[in-house]
């Protein structure tokens, strides 16, 4: 299964470009419509942003939970199996808003979008991911997860320039149409995946074998197939048993909290500072979409095998850095539009990441090493707006300590600057291109 190579994906890309393309079309428009719901004619609403950074939070706390689960889940069962359940969760918020946007059906589908994120939010990536690691040979990996983050870039654009020509009440109504055409695609044309191996075969053999993976490269090294629902010792053995893996896993805990948080944060901080409005964040957002688009399909691939992942790694974060501390000093209304182009250059990251972590466990277990990075990154998804969302409130009223609108921006720079500093450190170990599966008890490292 590993030879289908990237013809042989087109399906999942149809997939996840339907997907996102329906997720990412009412970006634009949800300020507008909480700020509507909560605080009519205003361009400043700290209730807004409290609510987002609440929102973002208790999803982050279910997806720290369900994500490793969802993980360990299409191992067994296989990929598509997993993807259908939050492909059809998430049309129902979409719906909602569809059908009206006054503020008792605000705070409906602010619930419903609560409940089912917990289960839907990253687990669409985190399969994917899975899926194409299932599917691709180790030493073309990262030139596929790049594509397949161009894939959501490219989803990310045709989602943001319909809603720039829809309007609020039209956007929704589209998105959730489209949201049903991805899960019905998926469905019909998508072919399951479980890691090479079909899943009765995985479970006899986990079943006989005491559960323990050798590796050809070095038989010190020892995984264990985690239970379905893995525990914390579990997780922290995968941890400590890859050096790299850890390493991997701190960088995308920051880097994820700088995310967290520039998504509750830099809508409501331009909003406030420049007055933007639905119009302005989709001409924002298309610059950063076309530009993530065709580094991350253009010259991802190119720049892999020359420079290798972890130095793109390093220039995605730096790149981070400094377009996340020109928003923060931004002091006239274009300045946004600059920083936006850094698009092209901070999307490296996180294709780079998950492509280094997936070749540190074996073909049998990416659902798990993909479920486990996620994971960590909802608990990025929890701290951030707890953090956060008080600090943007607090320096876009007129309560500041000082005058600084920016400053909560500046912080998740420093965020992203910590990942620039730990990645500098990752060594990536030798790929594990084989495993055999053995009777012997189970050992630590």
């Amino acid at each position: 299964m590993a030879e289908m190579g990237f013809a042989g994906l087109s399906h999942l890309f149809v997939t996840v470009f339907l997907y996102y393309s329906a997720n990412f079309m009412v970006i634009p428009a949800i300020t507008d419509v909480t700020m509507s719901a909560l605080c009519p004619a205003m361009d400043e609403c700290s209730i807004a942003i409290y609510l987002t950074g609440f929102q973002q939070a208790i999803i982050g706390l279910g997806t720290l939970v369900m994500m490793p689960i969802i993980g360990n889940l299409s191992d067994e069962y296989g990929r598509k199996t997993m993807l259908a359940l939050p492909m059809s969760l998430s049309i129902i918020p979409l719906a909602i808003l569809a059908y009206r946007r006054t503020k008792q059906f605000f705070y409906v589908y602010y619930v419903l979008r609560i409940l089912t994120s917990m289960f839907c939010e990253g687990s669409v990536q985190c399969l994917s991911l899975a899926y194409v690691a299932d599917n691709i040979p180790e030493g073309r990996r990262a030139s596929a997860f790049g594509i397949l983050s161009g894939i959501v870039s490219i989803a990310f654009i045709c989602g943001t320039l319909t809603a720039r020509f829809l309007s609020t009440a039209l956007t929704f109504q589209v998105s959730a149409t489209v949201a049903v055409l991805a899960a019905l695609y998926m469905k019909v044309f998508v072919r399951d995946s479980i890691g090479g191996i079909d899943a009765a075969s995985l479970r006899t053999i986990s079943k006989k074998t005491n559960n323990v993976v050798h590796f050809d490269d070095d038989s010190s090294r020892k995984i264990r197939l985690f239970s379905r629902i893995p525990s914390v010792e579990e997780i922290l053995y995968l941890l400590r048993i890859s050096t790299t893996f850890s390493q991997v896993t701190v960088v995308a805990f920051f880097n994820n909290l700088a995310e967290s948080a520039l998504s509750s944060s830099l809508l409501y901080f331009l909003k406030a500072r420049f007055h933007f409005s639905k119009d302005q964040f989709a001409d924002l957002l298309l610059i950063s979409g076309f530009a993530g688009a065709i580094s991350q399909l253009v010259l991802m691939p190119i720049l892999v095998p020359f420079l290798g992942e972890e130095k793109l790694l390093m220039i995605g974060l730096f790149a981070s850095c400094t377009h996340m501390f020109l928003y923060a000093i931004a002091w006239s209304s274009w300045v946004p539009y600059v920083a936006s182009m850094f698009s092209i250059l901070l999307v490296f990251a996180p294709p780079c990441l998950r492509s280094i972590a997936s070749k540190q466990v074996g073909p049998t277990e990416q659902g798990k090493a993909q479920g486990c990075l996620s994971g960590i990154c909802s608990l990025a998804n929890i701290i951030s707006p707890l953090a956060l969302t008080p600090l943007t409130a607090l320096f876009l009223s007129k309560n500041a300590p000082f005058h600084f609108p920016g400053f909560s921006i500046m912080s998740i720079g420093f965020f992203l600057l910590i990942a620039f500093i730990q990645s500098t450190r990752i060594r990536v170990d030798p790929p594990i291109s084989s495993y055999k599966i053995s009777n012997s008890d189970y050992m630590e490292a």
